[in-house]
C-alpha cells in the first residue's frame, strides 16, 4: 500500500453511496438527497442562452461580479452592507466545505463537527491533515447539540466549529435562543464558525434562523444552488463571509481548487434570482406535504418513533427491532424493495436511526411505507 498516500488511504466510500448502489431497478428509494425537480426553466434557458452569446471561457476566480453581488444583497435581510466582495462562488457546496477547512486547518489542529454528519465533514478535515471531533446532536434533544457537550470537546488546537442547520441528515433546526447560545461559544473559545445553510430555504412553519448578522466576523458561511433550485448536476455554490480578509485567503485557495466555476452556468444562476426566485418556497410547499405524509406513516409504525422535521428533506427516526443494528435493518427493507440509509452512516450517534429522503412522489412515498410496514412488522414478529 505504500503506492498511496496517507490522505487516499485514510478515506472510505460513504455509506450512504455503498447502498445506492446495491439498490435495483424496482426499487423504491429514499436514499440520496437530491430534489426530483428540475431547474427552474428560465434557468435553464438562460445557461444556453449564455453559451451560445460566448460564454464559454474562463471567468475570474471568485466568479461573476453581477451574481456575487446579488448573493449578497440577498442576504441583507440577515446583515445589511454586504457586496460581491463578501462573495466567492464555488463548483457547490462540497468545493466549498473543502475550500474553508483547507484555509483554516493545519496539522495539529482540530475541528468539532456535528454527528450525526454529512459525511464529508470528517474526510475533508482528514485531508487537511487535521483531527475531526464530533459532538453528537441527539434524539432526546432534537438533535440541537448540547454546550456542555461541546465544550468538554474544545482544547487550545481547536480552530472552527461546523453547525449545519436545517440539517442532513435530521432535518433539525435552531430557533434564536439556540442559535444565540451556539454562536456564544463559538465566541467565548475565538472559533472560526462554519456555518452550512445550504438548505436555508427549504424550510417549513418557522423562518430559517442563520449564524449571520450577529456581529461576529470569524464566520464562514457555505451555500448552494443544488437543493434549492434543484440543480445537483450543476455543482454551483459559494462561501460568503463578513471577513474581508478571510475571503482574500478563501479566493486564493479557490484558484488552486478548480480556479474558477463554470461561466455560463454563473448568469443562469443570475436568471433565477431575479426570474425565478419564489421557486424554493413553491417547492417547500409539496416537500412538507411529502414530510407529513412519511412522518405520519412512520410514527403509527411499531419500534419507529420520529421527529417531524422542520427543514431540509430528510427525516430521520429512532427505529428499534431488537438484535439488529441499523445497517441490518436497511439491509433488510433493501431486500423488500425500500432504499434508505442505516444511521450509523452518518457517524456512531446515527446508530439506531435510518434516514429517508422524501425526494420522491407522495404516491411512490405511501407505497415504500407500505413496504417499509411490511418488513419491520415481520422483523419485530421474528
Amino acid at each position: 500500500m505504500g503506492d498511496y498516500s496517507k490522505r487516499a488511504l485514510a478515506i472510505q466510500p460513504t455509506g450512504v453511496r455503498k447502498m445506492f448502489d446495491m439498490a435495483g431497478d424496482d426499487t423504491i428509494s429514499f436514499g440520496l438527497g437530491e430534489p426530483d425537480f428540475q431547474p427552474p426553466a428560465v434557468a435553464i434557458e438562460a445557461m444556453a442562452d449564455a453559451m451560445r452569446r460566448g460564454h464559454n471561457k474562463y471567468t475570474t476566480t471568485a466568479g461573476l461580479p453581477e451574481l456575487r453581488q446579488r448573493i449578497a444583497e440577498s442576504w441583507a435581510p440577515y446583515q445589511e452592507g454586504l457586496s460581491s466582495d463578501n462573495v466567492c462562488m464555488t463548483m457547490s457546496g462540497t468545493n466549498a466545505l473543502l475550500n474553508c477547512f483547507m484555509t483554516l486547518v493545519d496539522a495539529g489542529k482540530n475541528v468539532l463537527l456535528p454527528e450525526p454528519y454529512f459525511p464529508l465533514y470528517g474526510p475533508d478535515v482528514t485531508l487537511c491533515d487535521g483531527e475531526s471531533r464530533y459532538y453528537p446532536c441527539l434524539f432526546e434533544h432534537e438533535f440541537i447539540p448540547q454546550i456542555d457537550v461541546l465544550e468538554s470537546l474544545v482544547d487550545e488546537n481547536t480552530v472552527a466549529i461546523l453547525y449545519n442547520f436545517p440539517s442532513n441528515p435530521t432535518g433539525a433546526m435552531l430557533n434564536d435562543r439556540q442559535r444565540d447560545e451556539l454562536l456564544a461559544f463559538a465566541v467565548k473559545h475565538d472559533l472560526w464558525l462554519i456555518s452550512d445553510e445550504v438548505y436555508d430555504r427549504i424550510v417549513f412553519e418557522e423562518k430559517h434562523v442563520s449564524f449571520l448578522g450577529s456581529g461576529y466576523d470569524k464566520l464562514l458561511l457555505i451555500n448552494s444552488f443544488s437543493k434549492t433550485f434543484a440543480m445537483t448536476g450543476w455543482r454551483i455554490g459559494y462561501i460568503l463571509s463578513p471577513n474581508l480578509e478571510a475571503m482574500k485567503q478563501i479566493i486564493k485557495i479557490q484558484y488552486y481548487i478548480t480556479a474558477c466555476s463554470n461561466d455560463a452556468m454563473q448568469y443562469a444562476i443570475l436568471a433565477a434570482f431575479d426570474n425565478a426566485n419564489d421557486y424554493p418556497a413553491k417547492m417547500a410547499i409539496e416537500f412538507k406535504a411529502r414530510r407529513d405524509l412519511i412522518c405520519s406513516r412512520l410514527n403509527d409504525m411499531p419500534g419507529v418513533s420520529c421527529h417531524v422535521p422542520k427543514g431540509a428533506f430528510y427525516v430521520f427516526p429512532k427505529v428499534e427491532v431488537k438484535g439488529m443494528n441499523s445497517e441490518e435493518v436497511a439491509m433488510a427493507l433493501l431486500e423488500g424493495g425500500v432504499l434508505c440509509s442505516p444511521g450509523s452512516a452518518f457517524g456512531q450517534s446515527g446508530e439506531g436511526h435510518l434516514r429517508f429522503a422524501y425526494t420522491i412522489s407522495r404516491d411512490d412515498i405511501s407505497r415504500g411505507m407500505d413496504k417499509v410496514e411490511t418488513v419491520l412488522r415481520r422483523l419485530q414478529a421474528e
